[in-house]
């Protein structure tokens, strides 16, 4: 298993070995020891998978607020996307940057984002399928979301921002002003 920190240190780019031969490929997708080698002790309590049918789909920026605080294991198993983590930790010297990686069937990639970051991702495919491990519970009343466009974060998106399709509560969210103190720091 290879494990790159992005410009983030906390976030995490993780590759699993693929194991290919002529009937098709096997590989361990997570293992609770590899992670605790990768610093990655969470427990993980929720499995999600979403569907985009179309090209340009955003989701996101998004998170939970404490106790509920998620943080994220992302991989795609069909398809492709460009993945996102904002640190939205008020007190940390990276507070409002943002790291990205591809993520695709194809590269086998992993991106683990930490509790107190905000998450998104845009589908550079059709049909493209993402699945991902949380370390909470899904709590509505927790629930939050950034403005995938804000200025104040300034995310390089690699799509046409006249051709992204979004949900109605990713179309009412915020700027990244409003997410001052949703986290804290803790060094």
């Amino acid at each position: 298993m290879k494990v790159t920190p992005l410009s983030l240190s906390e976030v995490l780019l993780i590759t699993p070995p693929r194991f290919e031969d002529s009937r098709g490929f096997f590989s361990e997708t997570y293992n609770v020891q590899r992670m605790k080698d990768a610093g990655i002790s969470e427990t993980f309590v929720q499995d999600n998978q979403s569907l985009s049918r179309q090209k340009g789909v955003v989701r996101g920026l998004h998170c939970q607020l404490a106790p509920y605080a998620q943080g994220k294991l992302v991989r795609v198993t069909r398809g492709s996307i460009w993945d996102v983590a904002v640190d939205a930790r008020t007190g940390s010297p990276t507070y409002g940057q943002w790291a990205g990686a591809e993520l695709s069937a194809s590269n086998w990639s992993q991106l683990w984002i930490p509790a107190g970051f905000l998450h998104g991702f845009v589908t550079l495919e059709e049909n493209t399928e993402v699945q991902y491990k949380c370390t909470a519970l899904y709590n509505k009343a927790s629930e939050r979301s950034v403005r995938w466009d804000c200025k104040e974060i300034g995310i390089d998106w690699p799509v046409d921002p006249e051709q992204v399709v979004l949900s109605e509560k990713d179309l009412a969210s915020p700027s990244f002003s409003a997410a001052k103190d949703w986290f804290s720091y803790t060094g």
